[in-house]
């Protein structure tokens, strides 16, 4: 297996490229395992996920899109439909007969983008409704509340949208797995990008949303850039939900900053862009240079949300629906045909965790989380839309391509509001299994 720990890059691209190749993986029997009762351990002809995701507050688009991308995922699982991803996805041992031989169900709750309520929400599915697996989240704080939670239940969490470096740093939890991006990706990945676009001689004002992703973004896109030159000149919090950012947005304009950073996501990306442009500050002159918005974490719900105001943005995304490869194209086909319209990278990831999950239990030959933890770390697989990728042993991160986007200038129609301007290879954007401490502590599978 690999070690991340002292980065090795080379090994790293050499092995993914076998993993892409469709070298067959290994199947892991773990009888002890097998043998052994756990939390919600399955006794009848079905097996129940827990979807855990925001249908209300500032993020609701999101989770109601990673429903869908949920959905379409345990109908695959179960052979309803073309199969999707089912049928690119290589390192996989699905057969789109359930898993384990048991038909998947599931059960959904509105976490509403918020802590408590996503802990109060997967507690019920895992004590009441005996979820074996609980994934979901389009908030830092909330996958990072529910991790928890899971890790301490025995249940596994398969995180949904959360982009935050704790999920898989300082929080990071044995039982918790992550295959979104995170802030420090997204600054490496961006930072050289938009330097080479605005030049290095920078001065950058960032408004953030004030919670657990925000600072991490902050604090990742300011290190990036200021390792290529740039100046920050002023850092602004601002709450969760606000619909009016005129008061943040007015003292940027004497500020003498030149680039304005939007650390925001969600309806808030959304209003405080639109709100930005709106301020005139796009057709600003400041230092002698035009004045320029930088939107470091990008989604396509948010971009549509927003309109006109994301022409010629750049920022990151994890996955795009617009990449050509046959993973991508398998899934938009199977989303498009269920939902009619493309789907978001929210949608996406949502899907892919719960194949990634399934997968490991057929591989493992158990549901306990001993053997699932097992078969997931430094596991290897590629065809899922994001190139060849690593679920990281060291920490449970997954290690992939990132996508620098770019807010298209003549879309077509609606769905047309960002084009790939960059894909940025793993290799950027690779650190230290250890980079922000904390322990995966071990693996629990009791109740």
């Amino acid at each position: 297996m690999m070690n991340f720990r002292n980065v090795d890059r080379r090994r790293f691209l050499k092995t993914t490229a076998i993993a892409g190749a469709g070298l067959a993986m290994p199947t892991i029997f773990t009888s002890a395992s097998r043998a052994q009762e756990f939390c919600n351990m399955p006794t009848g002809g079905s097996v129940t996920f827990g979807f855990s995701v925001p249908l209300s507050g500032p993020y609701g688009d999101e989770g109601a899109d990673q429903l869908r991308g949920y959905e379409l995922a345990v109908q695959h699982l179960n052979g309803e439909g073309d199969g999707g991803m089912l049928n690119t996805f290589k390192g996989s041992v699905l057969k789109g007969n359930g898993v384990l031989g048991k038909k998947v169900e599931f059960v959904s709750g509105d976490s509403q983008a918020l802590a408590d309520a996503g802990r109060a929400t997967s507690n019920r599915m895992i004590e009441r409704d005996g979820a074996i697996m609980v994934t979901g989240s389009v908030s830092s704080a909330e996958a990072i509340a529910v991790q928890s939670l899971c890790s301490d239940k025995g249940i596994i969490y398969m995180a949904g949208l959360t982009h935050s470096n704790d999920t898989t740093g300082k929080d990071k939890r044995r039982n918790g797995f992550r295959h979104f991006f995170n802030a420090y990706m997204s600054g490496q990945a961006l930072a050289p990008v938009i330097v080479d676009a605005y030049g290095a001689d920078r001065r950058a004002y960032h408004i953030t949303a004030d919670y657990n992703w925000g600072w991490s973004q902050e604090e990742s896109i300011v290190e990036a850039t200021e390792s290529l030159g740039w100046e920050t000149a002023e850092r602004v919090l601002t709450p969760l939900g606000t619909s009016d950012y005129s008061q943040w947005l007015t003292p940027v304009a004497n500020s003498g900053a030149d680039v304005l950073v939007l650390n925001h996501y969600g309806n808030d990306m959304a209003n405080a862009l639109t709100q930005a442009v709106q301020f005139g500050l796009r057709e600003r002159q400041a230092n002698g240079k035009n004045f320029e918005i930088v939107v470091p974490m990008f989604s396509d719900l948010n971009a549509q949300a927003a309109g006109d105001a994301v022409k010629d943005i750049l920022g990151t995304a994890n996955w795009m629906w617009k990449l050509e490869d046959e993973g991508t194209q398998a899934f938009v086909r199977s989303f498009g045909q269920a939902y009619g319209h493309p789907p978001s990278q929210s949608a996406h990831t949502g899907y892919v965790q719960a194949l990634l999950y399934a997968n490991a239990c057929e591989r493992a030959g158990t549901f306990n989380p001993e053997g699932v933890v097992e078969a997931l770390e430094d596991f290897e697989f590629d065809g899922l839309g994001d190139g060849p990728t690593l679920y990281r042993g060291g920490d449970h991160q997954c290690f992939k391509q990132v996508l620098v986007v770019k807010g298209n200038e003549d879309p077509e129609d609606r769905f047309d509001i960002q084009d790939v301007f960059q894909v940025v290879d793993s290799e950027q954007i690779l650190y230290e299994d250890d980079k922000w401490g904390g322990e995966l502590g071990p693996i629990r599978s009791q109740c």
